[in-house]
């Protein structure tokens, strides 16, 4: 058994009590590395929410039994935000951005997809995500992480460089309306004779995908991205189409680090139209989005940071609610 594959294995089977103190250690760390700020996220800190629909094609309803992949409208909640730990980080920085969904099902449940606009994640295991916050430690004399430091992750941990380098090479988004947004994750789908099969998701700007030069970018206003959606959206819906891309042999399912080939077919799943703000944007402010409770029909594969990040989300969820 690998490396990798153990800490997967230990993190399934240890108790359950033991995932909160691995979940308040990931927290506890983006605290010293970030800062607290009172009643936010302990990530994607800065965030606006908007009323949305998703229309099925139908074509992925064939597939699976989820209940919004069918073919009636499904009204949603989408939340564009900046990634950052800080709320008050500029909009022009460099930076992934997010884009979670919540789906209200009609049965009155709901699922949600988190998805960023790097198409990897930096750790294959939560263990390794901790790793690698705690080699972005600032330098005291510099007051950056020492690049010594990371590199000695990225070669303990060599499976990560590329996910390093598309999250330190991502582009600046001319706005939240045209980039493309990956769910990183594998899940399983449940067909109607009982078979699973690994699929993995991902969101195509129906604007297409236009990236704004770093140098440009430093002019902008702190919510510049927010604004800029909010005039977009008075022209009308900010639309994207819902991309699912079937697994096949050897894709790995258990390491969000690694990607499956591009260029294979696709099943166009549906159209999201995201039509205006929330008019309650403190209560989904206040709100948690989480990749991990499914609806019947799609499950979870066997990679391990799915359960570790909803385990953190509720540990920020505890603090933040608490005004910590």
């Amino acid at each position: 058994m690998t490396a990798g594959r153990w800490c997967s294995y230990v993190w399934r089977m240890s108790p359950a009590s033991s995932r909160p103190q691995a979940a308040a250690a990931l927290v506890d760390t983006t605290e010293h590395l970030s800062g607290t700020h009172t009643g936010r996220r302990r990530a994607h800190a800065r965030g606006v929410c908007y009323d949305a629909e998703l229309t099925p094609s139908g074509e992925a309803g064939r597939l699976t039994a989820a209940a919004h992949l069918q073919s009636d409208p499904v009204r949603a909640t989408v939340r564009f935000s900046h990634t950052g730990a800080d709320p008050q980080r500029l909009d022009g920085e460099r930076a992934a951005r997010g884009f979670a969904t919540r789906f209200h099902l009609p049965d009155g449940s709901a699922t949600d997809l988190i998805a960023v606009n790097p198409d990897r994640f930096v750790a294959s295991t939560s263990e390794q995500f901790l790793d690698l916050l705690q080699a972005a430690e600032r330098d005291p004399a510099t007051g950056k992480p020492d690049p010594a430091k990371i590199r000695a992750y990225a070669e303990l941990h060599p499976e990560a460089g590329a996910a390093l380098a598309a999250v330190v090479g991502v582009c600046v988004p001319s706005s939240y309306a045209t980039t493309e947004y990956w769910a990183i994750h594998a899940f399983l789908r449940r067909d109607a004779d009982g078979a699973a099969h690994p699929v993995k998701y991902r969101w195509e700007p129906d604007s297409g995908i236009q990236h704004t030069d770093p140098a440009e970018a430093a002019s902008w206003s702190p919510r510049h991205l927010t604004e800029e959606l909010t005039e977009r959206l008075a022209d009308g819906p900010v639309t994207f189409t819902l991309k699912v891309q079937p697994g096949e042999e050897g894709d790995p399912t258990d390491d969000p680090t690694r990607t499956w080939p591009a260029g294979r077919r696709e099943i166009t799943a549906g159209r999201s139209r995201i039509t205006a703000e929330v008019a309650d944007q403190q209560y989904w402010e206040a709100q948690s989005f989480d990749p991990n409770p499914l609806t019947p029909g799609i499950e979870a594969s066997d990679d391990p940071v799915p359960a570790a990040r909803s385990a953190v989300y509720a540990v920020s969820y505890d603090r933040r609610s608490h005004q910590r």
